[in-house]
Formats: C-alpha cells, sequence, structure tokens
C-alpha cells in the first residue's frame, strides 16, 4: 500500500513574522524575570489579561507568551543571585547561588543555571512524547501515595541538618511556614491588579527580605572572577536531566508546584555535586515544567500552569511542531540572554552601596505585594518576613520554609 509523501513547504514572509513574535516574547520574559520578586504566575496572569486584545493571529500570539515564559524562567534565576530575592521556583537554588555570589562565583554560577534550563528543554522535548505516557499511566499511583511522598521528603530534608539545634529549628520553620501557607494562600484579596494571589508576598517575604535585611549591615558582595564551571560535563548533564523528570511531575500532577518537585528533586542530586548541583537541577525543573506542561495541555485538557492559561486564553491552536520549535528557540534565546543580563547584573549591583540597593528592593517587594494583594498582602509580607528570619537565627536551612506550600498540600490530600 502506497503513503502519500510528505510535503514540507516554507513560506519566509510567515517564518520571519512567527520569528519577530518569539523574539518579542523572549524581551518580556528577560524585563519580567529580571524583577526581583516578580512571581511567574503573576506575569502569566498579567499576560493573560492582555492576550486576547493583542493584535495578531493567535497562533504567534501563542508562541510569544510560551517564548516569554521559557525565558521568564532562565532570567528570574539572576536577581535570586545578586540579590538573594527569588520567586517561588528558584527559592530551593537562591541560597546555594546567592553563596557562589558571596565567594565570587557568581559568573559561575549564571552559567550553571543557564546550562541548567537550556539542557532541559534539549532534553524535555525528546522525552516529551514518552514521559506523557509514563506518567499519566502512573498518575492515579502518584496521586493515591502523594502524602507518602510528601512526608518521605520533609523527613529527609529535616534529617539532613547536622546538628539537633538544626532539626528542631527545622521544624520549627516548618510548622510556622505551613501555618502562614494555610492562613494565607486561599485568600483573595482587593488589589489594583487583577493578578493576585498570594504566591508573590509570601515567597518575597521568607526567602527575599531576610537577606535583604541582613544585608544592609554587610558591605555587599565582592568583585566577581572566574567563570570556569568547576563540574564535570558527564555531571552537569545527568543533574539537569533529573530535573527535566521533575518538570514532567509538575506538568502533569494537579498541585505539586515547580517550587515543591525543586525540593523532591534534590534528593536525587549527585553528592558530590552540591551547592552547583542545586542550581544546576531546580533550573532544570523549572524551564522543563513549561513543555511538560504544554504536553499535559494536550494530553488531559487542563492548563497546569500560569502561562499555560494565558495560551488557552489566547484561543491558540495546539500546532505541537511549530510550538515545540517556538520552545526551543526561545530557549536558546534565554540561555545567551542570561548569561549577557546576568553579567551586567552582577557588575551592577557590585558598584552600589549594597544597603541602598537593600532599601530600593525591599520598597520593590512591599509595592509589588500591594499591586497583586492589597494591604492584606503587605500584611503577609511584613509576617512571612519575621518567619523567615527563624531559620537564619537557629542556624536551619531555609529550605525548610517550602512547608509554606508543602503543608497546605498535604492537608489538601
Amino acid at each position: 500500500m502506497a503513503t502519500a509523501p510528505i510535503e514540507f513547504v516554507t513560506e519566509p514572509s510567515l517564518t520571519l513574522q512567527l520569528l519577530g513574535w518569539i523574539v518579542a516574547g523572549a524581551v518580556l520574559g528577560s524585563c519580567s524575570g529580571l524583577v526581583p520578586g516578580l512571581h511567574a504566575n503573576n506575569f502569566a496572569l498579567l499576560l493573560a489579561g492582555v492576550a486576547p486584545s493583542v493584535p495578531g493571529p493567535p497562533l504567534f500570539v501563542g508562541c510569544a507568551m510560551l517564548a516569554a515564559g521559557v525565558v521568564h524562567t532562565f532570567l528570574n534565576a539572576v536577581p535570586a543571585m545578586a540579590l538573594g530575592v527569588p520567586d517561588a521556583e528558584m527559592a530551593v537554588t537562591a541560597l546555594p547561588a546567592h553563596r557562589l555570589v558571596l565567594e565570587g562565583r557568581g559568573y559561575e554560577a549564571i552559567r550553571l543555571s543557564a546550562l541548567g534550563s537550556v539542557l532541559a528543554v534539549l532534553a524535555a522535548v525528546p522525552l516529551a512524547i514518552p514521559v506523557t505516557w509514563g506518567v499519566t499511566a502512573a498518575y492515579p499511583t502518584i496521586r493515591d501515595n502523594l502524602a507518602l511522598v510528601l512526608t518521605m521528603v520533609v523527613v529527609a530534608l529535616v534529617a539532613s541538618e547536622r546538628t539537633w539545634r538544626g532539626c528542631v529549628g527545622a521544624v520549627v520553620s516548618f510548622t510556622l511556614a505551613a501555618a502562614l501557607g494555610l492562613a494565607a494562600l486561599d485568600l483573595s484579596p482587593d488589589a489594583p491588579l487583577e493578578a493576585g494571589g498570594m504566591l508573590a508576598p509570601l515567597f518575597a517575604g521568607l526567602f527575599g527580605a531576610p537577606v535583604l535585611l541582613d544585608a544592609i549591615r554587610r558591605s555587599g558582595i565582592p568583585p566577581q572572577h572566574n567563570e570556569t564551571i568547576a563540574m564535570s560535563h558527564p555531571l552537569v548533564g545527568i543533574t539537569a536531566i533529573v530535573g527535566a523528570f521533575a518538570g514532567a511531575v509538575v506538568g502533569y500532577i494537579p498541585g505539586v508546584s515547580a517550587a515543591i518537585a525543586a525540593v523532591a528533586v534534590l534528593a536525587f542530586v549527585p553528592g558530590r555535586s552540591g551547592d552547583r548541583g542545586y542550581i544546576v537541577a531546580t533550573s532544570g525543573v523549572d524551564t522543563a515544567n513549561t513543555i511538560f506542561a504544554l504536553f499535559a495541555l494536550v494530553a488531559i485538557g487542563q492548563p497546569r500552569t500560569g502561562v499555560m492559561v494565558a495560551f488557552e486564553r489566547v484561543g491558540a491552536p495546539l500546532e505541537i511542531p511549530i510550538l515545540l520549535a517556538s520552545i526551543v528557540l526561545a530557549g536558546l534565546l534565554g540561555f545567551v540572554l542570561v548569561i549577557v543580563a546576568g553579567d551586567a547584573y552582577l557588575e551592577a549591583v557590585g558598584r552600589i552601596d549594597y544597603w541602598k540597593i537593600s532599601v530600593a528592593v525591599l520598597a520593590l517587594l512591599l509595592c509589588l505585594s500591594y499591586l497583586f494583594t492589597g494591604v492584606v498582602g503587605i500584611a503577609v509580607f511584613c509576617v512571612a518576613a519575621a518567619i523567615g528570619m527563624v531559620p537564619v537565627r537557629v542556624r536551619a536551612r531555609r529550605i525548610h520554609l517550602m512547608g509554606v506550600l508543602i503543608g497546605p498540600l498535604f492537608i489538601g490530600i
């Protein structure tokens, strides 16, 4: 039986238009990623609000939305490194990356994050179909045992503390953060912008404010030097692939965010990779999530991320080859942009008195909290900042503050 030949048709003008939309989305994602404390979901909901009114073919607008989301996941690592102010997805890697910056290894940290993200993109594309099949088949088992998985993750994190004081501090930090999450996550306060959600003030307060408050009394970040990556190439690749697989879990399982998956993936990062492995793996989780969320939309018809909500509102057709090509191109652009912008960001921060930067960024975080969540958001930010100081003072790891998400998810199972 003869089969019809496959015909490839190219239209240069349409191709150039599509490239223009992708580049525009990449620029937009760069700008949003570099704003300290701007959570990806807030950014995506802003996109969703304006997307239907953007003039242009829905497919091209959708490609621009995906490009913006992908590039945001590259650039949002920069404020976490330079200022210690992450969004939710970068919270786990913020401290290891910031430590490298304080050691003068900021250029290396930026390149590790860039590699983790771009390798996750390149790994996720060929893995998307088989992983979609596997995760969809395993979903009932994962859902039924999610409470056990989360319990094991929390116990492992507490047990990883080296002292009894650290273990007690970990339990206290987790409990306080979980209580805050239970009290605040479901709030729907009136706010100037209709792109709310309590994640912005929660994570800015828990992870950003304590670093900034401590930094006011310090001399700032030291001069950065030596961009050489002190981690073997095979180990970088393996760690990024682990992050890509974790991104698949986020894309398909309701309630499990990239931040929670990033916590879980640390158990699978080779111990000898240390802080560098955390940076590569968690950057991979954040970026791969965008690709697998697209396939989740195709497979089960549910948008799992804010970017996918924006994409769906545009009414873009699910032309998978074009969408995947747009994501890969955006990933390559993000790889270049994060290195160029990240290096410049670190140099600019190093030239300014750090107390001035800290005060200015704290003011910006308060403004963002108000814009997205109103007066209630400012109160939540202040409470979160106080809780965020607990692990610092008791010398426990700040990762236990992820209880702000894990606690409510556990209670809701």
